[in-house]
């Protein structure tokens, strides 16, 4: 297999990236610096990065998580604050996040030991939708609902159209309903606050079609075989 496959199914990095780590010399095969339009054999190669071994993982595991608000999604944290691996019990693989929940957000999030398939799902390209709850202290006016849908400018870039409805108005906070196809860290958030509106609260319902349902907050199951492959379908 290419070298460059190798890393990413070792969840390293996403294939490009592996080019520009073999390109700058930070990738070894047995000991030998190695090359772009390097194949490895994973049977017997050894592969390391920066001197640390990378290996296949023997199965896919793919978890989806209920993250609460107050948990870090990372797989460590240098502040010694809590992270989503934290609420993981009985999961031999070793597994990491695919993208990211902010600390103060809730809701649907993956974790998984494939690497290649998880850089897909997270790069802007794919068009994999992520819909989110988000609540605001007043309702925005059709006309700041069709800025959302259309574009609005975050941090000098216009985002992509977006799919917004109200959902619920309550106790002084109107509940809507935003999908988007953006990457970008903190993007919901900015959006609104780019419209004039502070989010009061954010979940994160569904990741294309793979909905969370009524997962308890804080608990996690392994998806079906069905479900991966669907999420490999999304990742194509």
């Amino acid at each position: 297999m290419r070298l460059q496959k190798y890393l990413a199914d070792c969840g390293v990095c996403s294939r490009r990236k592996a080019e520009e780590m073999i390109a700058a010399g930070r990738v070894f095969i047995n000991g030998n610096q190695a090359s772009l339009g390097a194949r490895v054999d994973a049977s017997c190669d050894k592969v390391s990065v920066d001197g640390k071994l990378k290996q296949l993982p023997d199965k896919k595991v793919w978890i989806m998580l209920h993250k609460p608000e107050g948990y870090i999604t990372s797989s460590k944290d240098q502040f010694g604050r809590k992270t989503v691996l934290d609420l993981l019990q009985g999961i031999d693989s070793r597994v990491f996040p695919v993208g990211r929940l902010d600390y103060d957000t809730s809701g649907l999030l993956l974790l998984t030991n494939d690497g290649e398939t998880a850089n897909k799902l997270m790069h802007p390209s794919y068009n994999v939708e992520k819909v989110y709850l988000v609540s605001v202290k007043q309702t925005p006016s059709p006309e700041v609902l069709d800025v959302l849908r259309n574009g609005v400018e975050v941090d000098g870039k216009i985002t992509r159209p977006a799919v917004v409805s109200v959902v619920d108005e309550e106790n002084g906070l109107c509940y809507l309903k935003i999908g988007v196809k953006e990457g970008r860290n903190r993007i919901v958030r900015k959006m609104f606050s780019a419209v004039g509106h502070e989010v009061i609260s954010l979940k994160r319902l569904s990741i294309g079609w793979l909905e969370m349902g009524d997962l308890a907050k804080g608990t996690y199951r392994e998806l079906s075989e069905h479900e991966i492959t669907e999420l490999f379908v999304d990742a194509m």
